[in-house]
Order: structure tokens, then C-alpha cells, then sequence
């Protein structure tokens, strides 16, 4: 059985493209589209520079502190790998150096060293840890603002079909069809920015906290062994 379609059933089908619904949307439809396009594409570059970062200072942290218990001399351990830009060597250094001015005194005040050395490695932590995830603000703001942004030109889009309707007084589809496309049409680029944002910045929260734990082990664990070498210094 052949289906005689209307001469312009395959033209209106081809307006209802992305690039067609966007080209016919107005100025302010076109600008949310366009600002929700960014947004995806600075999100994507994000989480990509922000897994790679992640990974590699997860990565060289455990590595070097496996590496660091298996040296007999912390102070030629230091020397060869303590100045290495990733957290766990950072951690040590601020602790190597705290311990080196505290006990450089002809006096060492066992207690004062003791905290000053916690403070310092803790102080350390917290700014690796900042340091890491400062771009995660981005993920959250695109995560949280971008759906609304979407809904916005959605509002709009719907507006500007009724307009259409009172404008021609006609209510058929081919008048309204347009702007309703155009209004879904920013609906579904404000999730396909908001939706990666959300999950990736959970993901990366969630690594941040798993490394942040690593870092506080190894911390607690240099700690308690300078400590034991404060107590040997009678």
C-alpha cells in the first residue's frame, strides 16, 4: 500500500533539525543555546584535564609513600625525592622541614614540635586538597545553574508560540510546532551540559576525599614516627 504524504512533509521534518532549530530560534533562544554550548564544552574540557590531574597525583602519592616505607634513611630519602611537585612528597617536606627547625634548637620543645609538625602537614593536606579540586566550583555551578538556564529559554520559546498563535490566529501545529521545538530544544541542551557536570563532580568530590584520606594516613603515620625519634632525643 503506498502513502501519499504531503509535498512538504519531508521539508518540515528537515526544520526540526538541531542546526534547523537553532537558526530559526530568536535572538535570546539562540544566546541561551549558544551560553549552554559553552558551558558543555568548558565542562567536558574540565573533567577531562581534571581525571588526568586526579589520577596522576593519586597515583604518585601512594607510590611514593609506598617507596618512602621501604627507605632505611629518611633524610636521604628526602634529599632524592622530597622535592617533588605531588601531594604525598609535599606532605613530607613540610614535616622534614618543620622537624629540621624545631630540632635545630639547642633546646627542643618536645610539645611545640609536636604540634608544630601536625599543623604543618595538616596545613599542607588542606592546600593540596584546595588546590585539586578548585575547579570543581565550575562542575557545581554548571550542574545546579544550567537546567534552569535551559528552562528559561524553554519559558521563552513557549511564549514566543503563543505569540505565533494570537499573531496568525491560527492554532495548528505548523504554527506552534516551532517555537515548542525550539523551547525542548534549549530544555535538552541545559541537561546535556547539567548532567555531566553533576555526575563528574560527585565522581571527583569522591576521589578528592579518597586521596585526602590517603594523605592524612601518611601524615598521621610520619607524624607518629618523628615523634618516636623526638622521645629517642633525651
Amino acid at each position: 500500500m503506498t502513502l501519499n504524504l504531503p509535498a512538504g512533509a519531508i521539508t518540515d521534518a528537515a526544520t526540526i533539525s538541531p542546526l534547523a532549530l537553532f537558526l530559526q530560534a530568536d535572538i535570546v533562544v539562540k544566546g541561551v543555546m549558544l551560553g549552554l554550548l559553552l558551558a558543555s564544552i568548558w565542562t567536558w574540557a574540565i573533567i577531562l584535564s581534571f581525571s588526568f590531574s586526579l589520577r596522576k597525583a593519586s597515583k604518585e602519592s601512594r607510590k611514593f609513600e609506598a617507596d618512602f616505607w621501604k627507605a632505611e634513611d629518611i633524610d636521604r630519602f628526602y634529599e632524592s625525592r622530597g622535592k617533588a611537585e605531588f601531594p604525598a612528597a609535599k606532605v613530607m617536606a613540610a614535616g622534614v622541614t618543620e622537624w629540621r627547625r624545631s630540632t635545630a634548637q639547642k633546646v627542643v620543645d618536645r610539645d611545640g614540635t609536636r604540634d608544630r609538625l601536625s599543623t604543618s602537614m595538616s596545613s599542607t593536606i588542606a592546600a593540596e586538597v584546595d588546590r585539586l579540586s578548585d575547579r570543581l566550583n565550575i562542575l557545581a555551578t554548571v550542574a545546579s545553574a544550567a537546567p534552569f538556564i535551559g528552562l528559561f529559554g524553554t519559558v521563552w520559546g513557549i511564549m514566543r508560540a503563543f505569540t505565533s498563535i494570537a499573531a496568525e490566529q491560527n492554532s495548528s501545529l505548523a504554527v506552534v510546532a516551532p517555537g515548542i521545538a525550539e523551547a525542548l530544544f534549549a530544555t535538552a541542551i541545559g541537561l546535556f551540559a547539567a548532567i555531566p557536570a553533576l555526575i563528574a563532580y560527585n565522581r571527583f568530590s569522591h576521589g578528592i576525599n579518597r586521596l585526602e584520606a590517603v594523605l592524612s594516613r601518611f601524615a598521621d603515620s610520619f607524624y607518629a614516627t618523628l615523634s618516636r625519634e623526638l622521645e629517642a632525643q633525651r
